[in-house]
């Protein structure tokens, strides 16, 4: 007679919250070999986005746009020493600038910084995707989930082509330093941090953990607290009243006292910010708001690509809603909140946008990003199928003759993207860097020239009055007082210049798309600053 074999309880490692390891006898040794492998995929992956987007019209974007040039200036503004008095947006930029100012060491050039900048931002989201994904023994294949996510991303991402910044392609916009991504990194980021702090609430790492994210996040960008902030509070209050979670209020009070925190850091910054971001916000304009945004939904509708992206956004959006409810029934609270923000999220950020009266596709980030995290539990809602032991290393294999191809394929993409010639660009720079003098250009024409010319306080940002335009610039630039010739061209409206001087009094200096105009030893003095 033999003896009853020992029944697994909840003391048992390979056996927590009803979820067995996949693999209980793993040694812990070989644990890294999956994690290398959804790291090498996801490098993979992250390359070959950069380069079908840099290869579009959306490289203007990437690397040209005034836009997109704030942190590259800033940095350029440090390195020649200058008085840092920005005046910047609500958004502070931070985590953005200090990742270009860490890059920039490498020597790859303005748009060659912007774009590893570009790569190293994905390869964050996936390391976020993989946090929501979970612990391995909660998840049977976190790893596969969080590339699920993430493929899914970088998939959104190269539908999107558009070379105009109010498209609605929020998904590509990660790929810049100056629309948000340590935004959007950091909301899936405090998505799986509420979720596995909900699987082990005895450790208390959570709270203190997802409080830090949330004062961070507000500190640089206050739309994490509507991003991220808002939606999560809401699904685990609903955790909370349910009784599922015993962590879940310490969470809902860790995350709200982390939104708080971030605000109230963000006062001794007040000089920086020149504008506070209310004056987006009007609500009577809602209905022209609800007008605008649907039209770009249709734009986006008439795309190439585009109908598939809206499809499977809606279809991703709506699966993030179906399991929720699956996850609810099997009592998975960690998974729950990560499909319910998924479904949430997206819903309270668009009716949010609409009812503020905004007019700005970038503030609709979260349908992009949120959908997609509801991926990363489809591997626990899916039967367990028994691999082969070898599959693991064939994974791996494939993993890095990925990496491989996409560094050998993609990387010459990217660079030949960030280094096409411009010789209208050259002939401003080169002209400027050889006057010795300063000049002055209005937002649109004059910030790429200054991200390249030697000294960036040679290029002054102004209006079409000659006022200093205080928006995303060093104010010190308007020390010098005067200004001895303009940079122009099509995007800018004509120059009101002061009485008694005229165009006539300039020399033309041709130089493509731009023209400078010379006024020789005439100064053209600066008005007060406006923004």
């Amino acid at each position: 007679m033999t003896a009853a074999a020992p029944s697994r309880s909840a003391a048992d490692p390979t056996c927590q919250s009803g979820r067995v390891n996949a693999d209980p006898e793993q040694p812990r040794a070989r644990r890294w070999v999956p994690e290398a492998t959804g790291a090498a995929t996801a490098a993979a992956l992250a390359i070959t986005t950069v380069a079908l987007v840099a290869a579009s019209p959306r490289a203007e974007l990437l690397f040209r746009d005034a836009d997109s040039l704030v942190t590259t200036l800033v940095v350029r503004s440090l390195a020649v020493g200058q008085r840092q008095d920005w005046a910047m947006s609500s958004v502070l930029f931070l985590p953005e600038t200090a990742t270009v100012a860490l890059l920039t060491a490498v020597g790859l050039g303005v748009a060659g910084t912007l774009a590893l900048a570009a790569v190293l931002n994905l390869i964050a989201l996936y390391g976020a995707f993989r946090v929501a994904a979970g612990a391995r023994g909660r998840s049977p294949a976190p790893v596969a989930g969080a590339l699920l996510g993430f493929g899914a991303f970088c998939l959104f991402a190269v539908t999107e082509g558009s070379v105009s910044r109010d498209a609605l392609e929020p998904a590509s916009l990660l790929l810049t330093t100056t629309y948000y991504s340590a935004t959007v990194i950091a909301a899936v980021l405090a998505v799986g941090i509420a979720g596995r702090g909900l699987e082990a609430p005895r450790r208390g790492w959570a709270p203190w953990t997802i409080a830090a994210v949330a004062a961070a996040s507000v500190l640089t960008n206050p739309l994490f607290a509507a991003w991220a902030g808002i939606p999560l509070i809401a699904v685990l209050a609903v955790v909370a009243l349910r009784g599922r979670g015993s962590g879940a209020p310490r969470l809902v009070v860790a995350v709200a006292v982390g939104c708080a925190a971030g605000f109230v850091l963000r006062m001794p910054l007040a000089g920086l910010i020149a504008n506070t971001g209310a004056g987006y916000a009007d609500p009577s304009r809602a209905l022209e708001s609800l007008g605008y945004y649907a039209q770009l939904a249709a734009e986006r509708w008439n795309s190439p690509g585009g109908a598939v992206a809206v499809i499977a956004g809606v279809a991703l959006w709506l699966w993030c809603g179906v399991a929720a409810v699956v996850l609810a029934r099997r009592r998975e609270t960690g998974a729950f909140v990560v499909a319910a923000f998924g479904w949430i999220a997206p819903v309270l950020v668009v009716v949010g946008a609409i009812g503020l009266g905004t007019h700005a596709a970038r503030y609709l980030q979260p349908i992009a990003f949120a959908p997609v995290v509801g991926l990363v539990v489809l591997p626990r809602l899916t039967p367990r199928v028994a691999l082969p032991r070898t599959l693991g290393a064939v994974l791996a294999g494939a993993a890095a003759v990925a990496l491989v191809l996409a560094g050998a394929i993609g990387i010459p993409r990217i660079a030949a993207s960030a280094t096409a010639p411009d010789a209208d660009l050259d002939c401003v720079v080169a002209w400027t860097d050889a006057s010795g003098r300063t000049g002055a250009g209005q937002f649109w024409t004059v910030r790429l020239p200054k991200a390249h010319v030697a000294d960036p306080r040679s290029l002054v940002q102004v209006d079409h009055e000659l006022r200093g335009y205080a928006w995303l610039v060093d104010r010190d630039d308007f020390a010098v007082g005067e200004v001895t010739f303009l940079v122009l061209d099509a995007q800018s409206p004509a120059f009101e210049l002061p009485p008694g001087t005229s165009m006539d009094d300039a020399e033309l200096v041709p130089c493509g798309r731009y023209t400078i105009a010379d006024f020789g030893e005439r100064a053209l003095p600066l008005g007060p600053q406006r923004s």
